[in-house]
C-alpha cells in the first residue's frame, strides 16, 4: 500500500492548538498518504437524544473517517490528568455506531501538553478508553510533547530533533501496522 488514508483526530478544539500542529507533524513524517484532520466539535453525548433524532450527521461522518481510513492518529492535550473531554466524548458518540469502526484499526496515539510529562498521564487514560473498541494500538515509542507551546516553530514544525525522531519511528511501526492489514 503506497498511498494511505490517514486520518488526524486532535483532542483540542482550538484552531492552534499543540496537538493539531503535533499531528500535521505526523502526517508529514508519515509521508505517502491522503491526510484527513477529523472535526471532533461534536454536541454533548446524550442516549435522550440520541434515541429521538440519532447520531448526528457530523457523527456519522467521523464513524465513516474511522471506517475508511488505513491509520488513525490521535493526539491528546492532557486536562487535570487525563484525555480532554472533547476526545472523550468523541470515542463515546462514536461506539454508538454500528459497525464498529475502530475494530482492528492501526491507530497511534501521542500528547501535546504544557506540563514536563507531556501529556503521558492524559495517553494512558486514552488507551483505556480505546481498549474496548479492540483497535491495534501503537503506543510506543511514547511521543509525549513538554512544554509543547515552546516546540513548534512558526510554520508548525516540530523543532526539537529529538521530538522528531521518536515521531518519526512511532509513524514506521504505524505504517507497518497499516501495511500489514
Amino acid at each position: 500500500m503506497s498511498n494511505h488514508r490517514l486520518l488526524g483526530m486532535s483532542g483540542s478544539l482550538r484552531k492552534d492548538a499543540t496537538n493539531r500542529l503535533l499531528i500535521r507533524n505526523a502526517a508529514r513524517v508519515y509521508g505517502d498518504a491522503e491526510f484527513t484532520e477529523a472535526d471532533l466539535d461534536l454536541p454533548l453525548y446524550n442516549a435522550d437524544d440520541e434515541d429521538a433524532q440519532g447520531a448526528p450527521d457530523s457523527v456519522v461522518r467521523l464513524a465513516g473517517q474511522i471506517a475508511v481510513a488505513d491509520a488513525v492518529i490521535i493526539s491528546t492535550p492532557e486536562y487535570n490528568g487525563m484525555m480532554s473531554g472533547v476526545l472523550k466524548n468523541a470515542l463515546d458518540w462514536v461506539s454508538r455506531v454500528k459497525p464498529m469502526p475502530w475494530t482492528d484499526k492501526p491507530v497511534a496515539i501521542m500528547s501535546a501538553a504544557a506540563g514536563r510529562a507531556g501529556g503521558v498521564r492524559a495517553q494512558n487514560s486514552l488507551v483505556l478508553a480505546m481498549m474496548p473498541f479492540q483497535p491495534r494500538l501503537i503506543t510506543g515509542p511514547s511521543v509525549a510533547i513538554a512544554g509543547s507551546r515552546q516546540e513548534f516553530d512558526e510554520g508548525g514544525k516540530l523543532k526539537s530533533e529529538r521530538y522528531e525522531a521518536t515521531l518519526s519511528a512511532l509513524m514506521e511501526k504505524l505504517r507497518a501496522e497499516a501495511e500489514r492489514a
